[in-house]
């Protein structure tokens, strides 16, 4: 079981994300206050539907709830999904930490 915090200051929202395989699947529940990322908070995630940007689960249900092409959730949860499937080392996501985007010229 893995579980991510996603904290999305430009839109003011955190975001918990919960998931762990199960099968073929992982089995992702996001808990968050946004209204688009409510639509999908639970999914049953198929592990080679994780591996490309175009046929892709997750992106297409992000695309589905009408999230934002800058929201930060989707691209966790495929980090998540990516690690609970084995893609990722957990190794490297404890060494990491999380990552950060910093806006230095605005």
């Amino acid at each position: 079981m893995a579980e991510f915090t996603v904290n999305s200051k430009l839109c003011g929202f955190v975001h918990k994300i919960r998931g762990e395989m199960k099968g073929k699947n992982i089995i992702v529940d996001i808990d968050s206050p946004c209204e688009k990322i409510k639509r999908m908070s639970h999914m049953e995630v198929p592990m080679m539907e994780i591996l490309d940007i175009r046929d892709n689960y997750v992106i297409e249900k992000a695309h589905e709830a009408d999230c934002s092409a800058n929201c930060l959730v989707p691209c966790a949860v495929l980090n998540l999904c990516r690690m609970e499937a084995g893609f990722l080392a957990k190794s490297l996501v404890k060494k990491a930490g999380g990552l950060d985007m910093e806006f230095n010229e605005v």
